[in-house]
């Protein structure tokens, strides 16, 4: 049985990712690792055990592998896209310095470790549409500066010595269970909360600004697909692209207007986020992720738009 440590286990895929890996490989067995001060959602507080856990603080984290025989790190401790340019240094210090300690206490302790990346490792000069799973990546936004060293960190501490690392490249991420947490993506989480409390929407990017999104359980299920994978099969380990949808929010909204039909957007353009987003990518390709490891969403926009709606309807927004 793995025995797992979650960090960023109360972040916007932490709080999620551990309910689910609980459900998968027992409660006792899968630690929610939390920064002090900050609240911890009731869906983690009696599933499992709970632990203070800095990426930046080593001991803290090789404390807690000891103590709890951790063979598996599911690292989700992030700044995302739009808040990292405000905080850049903390940004890396999180995103690169945090991996880095991990990566150490990984081979020292003979730990598996994933490290999520994003489309945000592309820039401006990647191919936009399908982009290739190995293509030019040069970011211009210390977010996806991170994300491409991370994935270099995590590639030369496997090959130079054995760590078992994996990562898939995250589109967007909606999810009806967990509020928008500051990402370019995250207006197609925000767009379906106003939808339904019966609010005027006001997207910050413009029509044809065309993302790859992912529904939470997809993300979720290639989170576990990726690490229970044969590892004779990996070949590229960091990172997978994986697809499942793509639109602009002219797609979103006639979507969401076929069950609210009275339902108004409208554009406020946020000059940071657009800008973001015209560096990331319109849609990725992911034949590798389906051949090495069997990857496959089950929804698409439509699917995906009957599920959100119904389940925040039951929380009464």
């Amino acid at each position: 049985m793995k025995k797992i440590l979650v960090i960023g286990a109360t972040g916007q895929i932490g709080s999620e990712l551990t309910v689910k890996l609980r459900s998968l490989y027992g409660g006792d067995n899968v630690v929610a690792g939390h920064i002090a001060g900050i609240s911890i959602p009731e869906c983690l507080r009696d599933g499992g055990p709970l632990e203070e856990a800095d990426v930046l603080n080593t001991k803290q984290i090789a404390a807690i592998v000891d103590k709890y025989h951790i063979d598996s790190i599911f690292n989700l401790a992030a700044i995302l896209s739009a808040q990292a340019e405000q905080r850049p240094v903390l940004a890396w210090n999180i995103q690169i310095n945090g991996v880095l300690n991990l990566l150490e206490i990984a081979r020292e302790k003979n730990c598996a470790v994933f490290t999520p990346s994003s489309i945000g490792a592309f820039g401006p000069s990647s191919p936009k549409d399908k982009t290739p799973q190995d293509t030019i990546q040069r970011p211009q936004t210390i977010y996806g500066v991170s994300k491409v060293t991370c994935e270099l960190l995590s590639d030369y501490y496997f090959h130079r010595f054995g760590v078992d690392t994996r990562s898939v490249r995250f589109p967007g991420l909606i999810s009806y269970v967990t509020p928008p947490g500051g990402g370019t993506t995250d207006y197609a989480v925000d767009i379906y909360y106003s939808a339904v409390k019966g609010e005027k929407f006001y997207t910050p990017v413009k029509a044809g600004t065309f993302m790859d999104m992912m529904y939470m359980p997809d993300a979720l299920h290639a989170i576990v697909m990726l690490m229970e994978a044969d590892p004779a099969k990996l070949i590229h380990r960091n990172s997978f692209n994986i697809a499942s949808m793509s639109f602009d929010p002219e797609m979103i909204y006639a979507e969401i207007k076929k069950h609210f039909p009275t339902f108004e957007m409208e554009y406020r353009i946020d000059a940071l986020r657009q800008s973001i987003a015209d560096s990331w990518p319109n849609s990725l390709d992911d034949t590798c992720a389906r051949e090495e490891w069997g990857w496959k969403p089950e929804y698409d926009l439509s699917s995906m738009t009957v599920d959100m709606i119904k389940h925040l309807k039951l929380k009464n927004l």
